[in-house]
Formats: structure tokens, C-alpha cells, sequence
């Protein structure tokens, strides 16, 4: 008689991680660095012993009270402790709920409020805040705070109610195998592959906070995309600088490498930490925002000194649309031939598409005149589609609702890597989900349009375009007209209203160079925006605008900018 396996409830991500200790268990997982007065020192674990402290967390946390099916935030900074706990949290089935500490109070009460959480896991100073801030206040049961391991640190998780991870692994040992001398394996929870395995919430960067409902399906089309699209290979080192995308490390059999550096604000990194970290681990890949990608390009040319970073085979840019120069710069530091695969996607369903640095750069006269960005074709398994910008909610799925090729409008995405809904936000679901037979289309918010070669090329968010009464005008294909002048460092398009009428105006934001010149007339560099304006039918309409000194941008990515707020403050100039 054949066996048969009910395949309904087997997933989960650790499986990843399990199939790494027996496959490689010596070899490195995790490597986090460390300042310590001017000198840099690593923690390493290896792939077995990863699995090993991860098994006894969950066997732990299970002792505590923590059962499947719970969910339970953790605010814990990069460390071989994070690692250990999110994979523990997914082995015994609890959800975990990541949040960006930078989004703000006030959001970060609100996904609390939205989440319920069960069990607040944290460094100190996150629970100080908790207890500060009442995060969590009627929900929370269950405590732990993660220290350093000092007999203080372990007398303040007593004095707010709840227990040290150190104490919690004393207090509830996995038991020992009857039949030998070894740990026992924690039997891991399995799961429906559909069914909701983490919260994750978006930035906050265009609008309130939403909690991304991840199941291990996505996770799991996530790393496939990892493995066939962008070729990584098991032994491989990451030098990674966003948490979420250092977890795929140990499910890839590639160790992360996590330098010393705040990941919620990348601009403020230090160079010199990034390259070492990679000298050392000599990491084949990098993962970097655009504006990571920025510093590093400037610090490693400078001086007339170009520091090269040879062991890269790749370089990952996600997380803001790349910018050209920076790309440019940027890959003098690399070996010939090595591309930056800029990748386009967002919480909700990421990656989507990428395109290599060769390619892109290619493409920038399209870029520089008004044609939007080129984000390339997308990763297998996903299907892009475009439709009618609306804000009206589209209920189900029809084919004739696809726009014809070139033709801008709201981007609509397909496939396993994509969420199927918000948790909690009903109404944030029906306007970002299409149904489509037994499946969920998203809408991205974001505009953009399709070429006759199925790449897709993106104007920018559906928010930030100006409609007024002649005409509709897209940020991205606008604004970088106008950043093609060498005093602009960066412009954003926004919308006001002069003698009762909106109109589009350009917020700029000069380069240090032109900061710093005592000539510059700022009538000067307008007239010549009027020309640049007047030559390009997408501009031609623009003639109002406005110098600020310093944009406001999020804090995830440093590069996404806050329209929003720079629209406030046009319209109080002008008043």
C-alpha cells in the first residue's frame, strides 16, 4: 500500500535552517559585529548551533505559557539573540509581529492596539518604552527581556514583571533525549502553508502603519525567488543591513553577516564598518538600500583612493527607487562585471522585478527625459498587470480591466510572493485586493506602465501624482527632469493651490556644492528649471518653485520622501 502525506499543514521556514545543521553544522550562520571603543569584535554561531539555542528558546517559550497561534511582538536589535528568537517564535508556531522602532510613537501604538499581542519580547530600553508608552496594555501576558546577560540587566526584567531570556532557558531546559545524552530536537509546529506565520507593518512612509499578514507560503516563494533569480548559493556570506532579509540568510545556507550599524537609518552608517565586515567574511553578497548604496559609493572614492571590494558577486538594492548616479558610483567599488540588481517590491509582496546596473544605467536617457524608472522584468512566478488609476475598491478580477502596453496607471501584481491582506484593516484590504479566482492580486499604489519587452518602469506613487484641471502629472517622471541640474540634489513634485486653482509646483533641495556658493541666485536656477520645464511635454506646465533647505524622508529607507509634509509647507510659503 503507497503512503500518501497530507502536504495541508507541513510548512514551515525553519525547515530551512533544520536541513542547513545537518547539511553543513559547522559551518558559520551568523557573524554580528561590534564597536567596542574604536575596535571591531564578531559574534559567530554556526548552523548547528543556531538550530540547536533556537530549539531550546522554543521549547522554552512553550514551557513560559507561549503556545502556537499566539503572536508576540519582538523588538530586539540585530544580535545572534535575534536570530535565535524569530526562528524559535516560527518552530513553535507563535507569530511574529516586527515593527520599525522609527516609525514613531504614536504608530507604534497604534500596531500594537491593532495586533493584540500576547507577549512582548524586548531589550530593555524597548520595554522601558512599552511601560512608558502602554504598548500593548490589555493584551500583553507574557514578558521577556533580552540582556546582555548582567546580573542588573536580569534584576530589571524581574522589576517589570516578566523574565530574561538567560533565566527563561534555566528556569525550562529542553529535556533530554531518553535514548542518549543529546538535546532533544523540538518538534516543530507545522502549518497550513496559507496560514498566517508573521505580522510584519509597513513603514508608515506614505500613510498610517499596516500589519502585512506573511504566511511560510510567501516566505517560502520568497527564497525560491532568492535561490533561481538572483542565483544564491548555499555557503555563501551576506553582508546584510536590513534584519527582515538577514533571516533568509541561515534559511539559504548562507551565513549573515550583520554589521555594526542603526538599520533604520542607513545615511548615518559607518563606511569603514560595512568594508571591513566584508574584507573579513569576504562576503559575496550585499544587500543595501539605495541610500546605503549612496554612502558607501562616496566613501569608497574618496580622496582619489577607490576601495575595492572584490570578493562581491552581488549586490541587492531594494527598498526606494535607485538613483542613477549613485549606481553609477557605486559600482566603481566592484569588480568588472558584478552587477547591482535594483529590485522593486514593498512589503506587502517582495521582490517583484529586478534589473542589473548594466542595464539600468542604459536606460537613463528614458529616465533623465521623463520616461519614469525601469524596475525590469519581473522574478519568476509573478505577473504584473496595469490598470485605471481609481480609488474606487475593484471587488474581483477581469482581464479587461489590463491597460495596453506603455500606457501609465496603478501597477497590479500576482503570485505566490504576494500577501493576500492586512491584519485587522478591513477596509485597507478591499482597497489594495483584487480577488482573482482562488487567489489575491494586489494593488501596489504605486503608477507606472509596461513596454513592448514586459518591463515595467515606475512614476511613482498613485498619492503623489498632481491632477489639475488640464492635466495629471507623475512625480518620478518629473522630478527627474529636473535632477538632471547640477545644483539639484533632489526634487519633489507637489501640488497647491494659487488663486483658488492647484497647480504643480517643484520643492529643490540643492547640492552641498551649491549650498556652499557664495554666488548662487536662486532666480537663476529657476529660470533655468523654466527652460528645462518648457522642453519636455511632461514639465512644460511647471512654473512655480520653491527651495527647501533639508527633506523630510522615512526612516526605513532614508530616500523615500515626504511629500505630504513638503505640500504643507509650499502651500504655508505661498500664503
Amino acid at each position: 500500500m503507497t503512503e500518501t502525506t497530507d502536504r495541508s499543514n507541513q510548512a514551515n521556514l525553519c525547515r530551512h535552517l533544520a536541513h542547513a545543521a545537518i547539511a553543513t553544522p559547522t559551518a558559520l550562520a551568523v557573524a554580528v559585529q561590534k564597536n567596542q571603543r574604536g575596535k571591531l569584535t564578531y559574534q559567530e554561531i554556526d548552523f548547528v548551533t543556531l538550530h540547536q539555542r533556537s530549539d531550546e528558546i522554543a521549547y522554552a517559550l512553550n514551557a513560559y505559557g507561549l503556545k502556537s497561534g499566539m503572536k508576540a511582538v519582538l523588538m530586539v536589535t540585530p544580535s545572534i539573540d535575534f536570530f535565535a528568537l524569530t526562528f524559535a517564535l516560527f518552530k513553535a508556531g507563535i507569530i511574529p509581529i516586527l515593527v520599525d522602532p522609527g516609525m514613531g510613537i504614536k504608530n507604534l501604538k497604534q500596531c500594537f492596539i491593532e495586533s493584540a499581542p500576547d507577549a512582548f519580547i524586548g531589550i530593555p530600553k524597548a520595554h522601558i518604552a512599552r511601560v512608558l508608552f502602554r504598548w500593548g496594555k490589555g493584551s500583553v501576558k507574557k514578558l521577556l527581556t533580552v540582556t546582555t546577560g548582567s546580573s542588573s540587566e536580569n534584576v530589571f526584567a524581574s522589576l517589570i514583571g516578566g523574565i530574561s531570556l538567560t533565566t527563561l532557558l534555566t528556569r525550562y531546559p529542553i529535556q533530554k533525549s531518553a535514548l542518549s545524552n543529546k538535546e532533544a530536537i523540538f518538534s516543530m509546529v507545522k502549518l497550513a502553508d496559507d496560514a498566517m506565520s508573521a505580522i510584519l507593518f509597513t513603514s508608515g512612509s506614505t500613510g498610517t502603519p499596516k500589519g502585512v499578514v506573511y504566511s511560510h507560503k510567501m516566505f517560502e516563494a520568497q527564497i525560491t525567488a532568492l535561490k533561481e533569480d538572483y542565483a544564491i548559493k548555499p555557503g555563501e556570506r551576506d553582508l546584510a543591513t536590513f534584519p527582515l532579509f538577514s533571516l533568509f540568510g541561515p534559511a539559504l545556507g548562507m551565513a549573515s553577516i550583520v554589521p555594526d550599524m542603526d538599520a533604520s537609518k542607513p545615511i548615518k552608517a559607518n563606511p569603514d564598518f560595512i568594508f571591513a565586515a566584508i574584507e573579513k567574511y569576504q562576503c559575496s553578497n550585499l544587500f543595501a538600500n539605495p541610500a546605503l548604496i549612496e554612502v558607501l559609493g562616496q566613501a569608497g572614492t574618496t580622496k582619489g583612493k577607490t576601495t575595492k571590494l572584490n570578493s562581491l558577486k552581488r549586490v541587492i538594492s531594494a527598498g526606494a527607487p535607485a538613483t542613477l548616479p549613485s549606481i553609477e558610483i557605486f559600482t566603481q567599488l566592484l569588480s568588472d562585471g558584478v552587477p547591482v540588481l535594483t529590485s522593486y517590491g514593498a512589503t506587502e509582496s517582495l521582490p517583484l522585478t529586478k534589473i542589473s546596473s548594466d542595464d539600468l544605467l542604459k536606460t537613463s536617457h528614458i529616465t533623465d527625459t521623463g520616461g519614469g524608472i525601469c524596475v525590469g522584468a519581473p522574478v519568476n512566478g509573478v505577473e504584473l498587470s496595469i490598470i485605471e488609476i481609481s480609488e474606487e475598491v475593484i471587488e474581483t478580477w477581469h482581464d479587461s480591466l489590463a491597460l495596453p502596453i506603455n500606457t501609465i496607471g496603478e501597477i497590479v501584481v500576482k503570485g505566490d510572493i504576494v500577501s493576500q491582506q492586512y491584519y485587522h484593516r478591513e477596509l485597507a484590504t478591499a482597497q489594495a485586493k483584487i480577488i482573482d479566482a482562488d487567489v489575491v492580486r494586489h494593488r501596489m499604489g504605486d503608477l507606472g506602465y509596461l513596454d513592448e519587452s514586459g518591463l515595467l518602469w515606475m512614476c511613482g506613487r498613485k498619492a503623489h501624482r498632481v491632477e489639475t484641471q488640464k492635466n495629471v502629472f507623475f512625480s518620478i517622471p518629473c522630478e527627474r527632469i529636473f535632477n538632471t541640474h547640477k545644483a539639484v540634489k533632489r526634487s519633489a513634485l507637489v501640488g497647491v493651490k494659487i488663486n483658488h486653482k492647484r497647480v504643480p509646483l517643484l520643492c529643490v533641495e540643492l547640492t552641498d556644492e551649491a549650498k556652499k556658493d557664495k554666488s548662487f541666485d536662486e532666480s537663476v536656477l529657476f529660470s533655468s528649471l523654466k527652460i528645462s520645464a518648457l522642453a519636455h511635454k511632461q514639465t512644460s506646465a511647471i512654473s512655480h518653485f520653491l527651495i527647501h533647505e533639508d527633506f523630510p524622508v522615512d526612516i526605513r529607507h532614508n530616500a523615500k520622501i515626504f511629500r505630504e509634509k513638503l505640500a504643507v509647507w509650499a502651500q504655508q510659503e505661498l500664503d
